[in-house]
């Protein structure tokens, strides 16, 4: 369970909604007048990026461990940005600016999933050029 990845949870909602109920991630979950006058205006699918910002910390997090788990992660993480990859190039409905950060998450997922987990395994391992 430790190998989950947790981005899942974001791109899984971000599908059911895109094919569940079209149109629901554009949908405002708040607004609020600004002291400047301007209105900010929060949406589902800006929320979705805002929980893919958390979880991509705690997976960062997650990356600091070292075991045979870790490889197990990795892996998972990586699958994970390539079903998004592939997703957003042929299915219409994922085609969007907001997926599109979605897969950048995911990206940065694997790429310091990796670095820190090598530059970890290089301390903890004491290894000399």
């Amino acid at each position: 369970m430790r190998s989950f990845p947790l981005l899942l949870l974001v791109v899984g909602a971000y599908n059911a909604l895109a094919f569940g109920s079209p149109g629901s991630l554009e949908s405002a979950l708040w607004s609020v007048q600004l002291g400047s006058g301007a209105t900010w205006r929060f949406s589902v699918d800006e929320l979705m990026v805002g929980l893919g910002v958390i979880l991509l910390y705690v997976e960062i997090l997650k990356s600091t461990r070292t075991g045979i788990g870790t490889i197990m992660d990795h892996m998972l993480s990586l699958a994970l940005f390539v079903g998004c990859l592939v997703e957003f190039i042929f299915i219409p409905q994922v085609g969007t600016s907001t997926f599109f950060i979605l897969i950048l998450i995911t990206l940065l997922d694997v790429v310091a999933g990796f670095t820190i987990t090598i530059s970890t395994a290089t301390r903890d391992f004491n290894v000399e050029r």
